[in-house]
This record gives C-alpha cells, sequence and structure tokens, in this order.
C-alpha cells in the first residue's frame, strides 16, 4: 500500500503543511488507499514533507508525487482542455509559489503569538532538550527563504497587500461554481483546498486569514471540500 509521510496531524485539520494536504487531498479525491506516517523533515529525502513510499519508489515534492500518481493511479485532470491545463497551471503557480510565502510569513515571522503557535505545533513532538534549539535553526532557514523569494523584504503591510491579490484573484476565478474548473475535482482543487485551508482555517492570526474569511465563496468552498472529503475529520 502506498504510504504518505507527513507531519502529525494539527489544529483540527489534515495537516499544517499547505502542501500535504494537497497531497493527501488528491489521493482522497482520486479515491486512491493509502496509509499515513507522520514524520518530521528532517528525516525526509528532499528535507521537506511530504514524501510517498509505493512499491519500492520513493518520492518527494507534491508536484512530483501528483505526477505519478496521475500516471500510476487515477488523473484528475483527464478531459481537460489544453486551455484549462494552463489555467490550472497558472493558478497553482500562484498558489504555491506565492500566496504560500505568505502564510508562511504570517506563521514563522509576522508576530510572536503566531510563531509560539507555529512551533508548538511542529516541535512539540521533540524531546525538550533539543525543541528550541531545531526550531530556533528551522525558523532563522525560513525567514531567510522568504527573504530570498521577495516578500520577505517588504513591509507587513506590503506583504499581506499581495496577499490579498491572490485571495481576490482565486475568490474571483472560483466564482459560483463546485470546484475551480467545473463540476468536477481537480489537481487545481488539491492545491487551492491544501493552501485555503491553511490560510483561513488554522489558528494564524494576520490580516490575509481577515481577508480570506469575508470572501464567502472561498470560505464556503473549504468548508464543504474539508465535510466531503475529510468526513473523520469535519463531520457533517
Amino acid at each position: 500500500m502506498l504510504t504518505l509521510y507527513q507531519f502529525e496531524r494539527s489544529w483540527g485539520n489534515p495537516n499544517l503543511s499547505h502542501f500535504c494536504v494537497k497531497t493527501e487531498t488528491y489521493l482522497r479525491m482520486a479515491g486512491i488507499e493509502y496509509a499515513i506516517r507522520t514524520t518530521l523533515p528532517l528525516f525526509a529525502p528532499k528535507g521537506k514533507l511530504p514524501y510517498i513510499e509505493d512499491e519500492g519508489i520513493k518520492l518527494a515534492d507534491s508536484r512530483f508525487i501528483v505526477r505519478y500518481l496521475k500516471t500510476r493511479y487515477r488523473d484528475l485532470d483527464e478531459g481537460l482542455s489544453q486551455a484549462e491545463l494552463a489555467q490550472s497551471l497558472a493558478m497553482q503557480r500562484l498558489i504555491e509559489e506565492h500566496l504560500f510565502w505568505a502564510t508562511m510569513y504570517s506563521r514563522w515571522q509576522y508576530t510572536d503569538s503566531n510563531w509560539q503557535t507555529n512551533k508548538r505545533a511542529i516541535f512539540g513532538v521533540l524531546p525538550p532538550v533539543i525543541r528550541d534549539l531545531a526550531a530556533l535553526v528551522y525558523r532563522h532557514r525560513i525567514k531567510r527563504q522568504i527573504y530570498g523569494h521577495g516578500l520577505g523584504r517588504h513591509s507587513a503591510e506590503e506583504v499581506f497587500e499581495l496577499g490579498m491579490q491572490d485571495i481576490d484573484a482565486l475568490s474571483t476565478s472560483l466564482g459560483e461554481k463546485a470546484y475551480f474548473l467545473g463540476d468536477k475535482p481537480t489537481t487545481l482543487d488539491a492545491s487551492a483546498f491544501g493552501f485555503l485551508l491553511n490560510t483561513l482555517a488554522c489558528p494564524i492570526e494576520s490580516p490575509l486569514k481577515e481577508h480570506g474569511l469575508s470572501k464567502n465563496n472561498l470560505r464556503n468552498y473549504v468548508e464543504r471540500i474539508g465535510k466531503q472529503y475529510y468526513p473523520d475529520l469535519y463531520p457533517a
């Protein structure tokens, strides 16, 4: 059976990692049987989660994992036109390469309260003797990555202004549709759910979260997808 390696469940959600939720949601949307093993990034092949093991194959990075799942099991994007596939890729890039960093800023840099919440969720499983040191090292590394991306060079107000533009684009793109590309879930929905859930429905407070919650269609989308594909976590 395919095994998904990820953080332990946190905050009553599938995962605190956007990419772990994306991957598990794809598995559930595609009806692929899997088992979960919890771990930390330092034990992962590329130093990041999630990764999978399946039939002797070990794969890291949600993009390569989804590509494998499409080929080996089921392609949620089957039947999409070339224009729809292009739209899906562009929206995933917006979500995973830009909005993501605004949410990381919220967790790792914006306020001490957010950082403490994030720290407990990620590093709480470690023995006290190494917990604070590991958290300090990873926080320094993540803050450097945020700066290297470019968002970390801006003020908090500017970071959230840019992130809100992403939220606006997602809300406009979704409109009143059940899913981003119509009446059935696609890879884009697995990605969008993972990132919107970890923006709107986690205990990390920021203007970005407030703005996302003001979008009724996005809020309803997250709630509906959660109940539909995670009835074990979000009973109707």
